[in-house]
This record gives structure tokens, sequence and C-alpha cells, in this order.
């Protein structure tokens, strides 16, 4: 059974007040970047990237981690994610400190990461 970490890129992104607000795009791309060399121990990460953020990844799999542009709600396309992989086997874990969010992908028998977690792995 493979694992699949489905990131809330504008949850992880917010997390930290650098600056992002200034520039979601780059924001979004610099965490795909991290996302790309980091030593997670998971099997394959999907970023969830949504508005503004879109502009700084182009969508598809590049290595391990796949990146997914929200058509709509970036909540509703993370449970979509989750569902998804949950239903073909996986073992899910989502990155998030949405409550709501958090409710909604245990739902599908999802395990909650905070985004400080993911930053943490990430330095």
């Amino acid at each position: 059974m493979s694992t699949v970490l489905v990131v809330d890129g504008a949850n992880v992104v917010g997390a930290r007040p650098d600056g992002w607000w200034k520039d979601r795009a780059g924001a979004a791309r610099r965490l795909h970047e991290s996302l790309m060399v980091a030593a997670i121990p998971h099997d394959v990460v999907v970023l969830v990237l949504e508005g503004a953020a879109k502009g700084g990844v182009r969508p598809g799999r590049d290595a391990h981690v796949r990146t997914v542009h929200a058509t709509g709600n970036g909540d509703d396309t993370i449970v979509a994610e989750t569902e998804k992989a949950a239903g073909q086997g996986h073992r899910v874990s989502v990155v998030t400190a949405d409550r709501i969010l958090m409710g909604r992908v245990e739902h599908h028998g999802a395990m909650i990461m905070s985004p400080t977690w993911l930053l943490g792995e990430l330095d």
C-alpha cells in the first residue's frame, strides 16, 4: 500500500508570514520546489493550488509531486483528491489547519498533518 500526502497549498503557504501575499505564484513555486527535494515519508505528494497561486506551478506530475489546480474551491479539490486516493487503497494524509476541511477528509479515512509539521520537514 502506498502513501499519499495531499497538501493544502494555500494553508501551508499562509502558515508563515514571509510576505507570500505579495507574490502568491512565487510562494507556490517555492513550496513546490521544496516538496521536490524534501525527504518526506510519502510515496506521492499531491499539491493543491488555487487562485493566483496556480500561476507559479503548472499542473501535472514532477517525479513524486503531482500539482493539481483547483477549478473552484480548493477544499473541494482536496476532498476529491483524498477520496480518489483512499478509494484506490492508498493510505492518505492531508496537510491543513482548516478545521472544517479536516472533518471532511477524515470522513474518507485521511490522517491530518499540520502545516507546521510539513514546514519542519522542508527546512
